[in-house]
């Protein structure tokens, strides 16, 4: 069976659907952009001064089964739980929130902050079938770092 008519098939009313041929993966992204102003203590250059980025994270959850729609996870609603996480993040000054007073909020600090709140907050939205694949952040167009477990 080719996978697009496989695809196009409904699952029985209730139950969900698996991938023809036993154990697959899917992956999903959304983007969620966010705002935000650090400074990073010790640096050499100039990221040591106050400045600001617009970030993009770039989140990734992966599951094996789709449910009786054929998704993993609806699109709208991974990007309104994600909105929730990085919202925390949004319009503020990193330095000085709780998540990073122990270290500076680099890219790669708030690519493990993003990926460690989201899959919490997975977990306690209880979908099951999915977890969080890896998490990039994007300073720049030609700046990111990405986190996974």
């Amino acid at each position: 069976m080719r996978v697009w008519d496989w695809a196009c098939r409904m699952g029985h009313e209730g139950e969900g659907i698996e991938f023809p041929g036993g154990a697959s993966l899917i992956e999903l992204t959304v983007e969620i952009p966010f705002s935000a102003a650090h400074r990073i203590e010790g640096h050499p250059g100039p990221c040591a001064r106050l400045h600001g980025h617009n970030y993009r994270a770039l989140v990734t959850v992966a599951g094996e089964r789709l449910d009786s729609l054929g998704m993993l996870v609806d699109f709208g609603e991974l990007k309104d739980l994600c909105s929730q996480v990085i919202g925390d993040l949004d319009h503020q000054y990193l330095n000085e929130l709780p998540a990073f007073r122990d270290g500076n909020p680099t890219a790669e600090s708030i690519a493990r902050y993003v990926y460690r709140g989201l899959a919490a907050a997975i977990a306690q939205q209880g979908w099951k079938q999915l977890r969080v694949a890896r998490v990039t952040v994007c300073e720049s167009e030609r700046s990111q770092a990405t986190y996974w477990e």
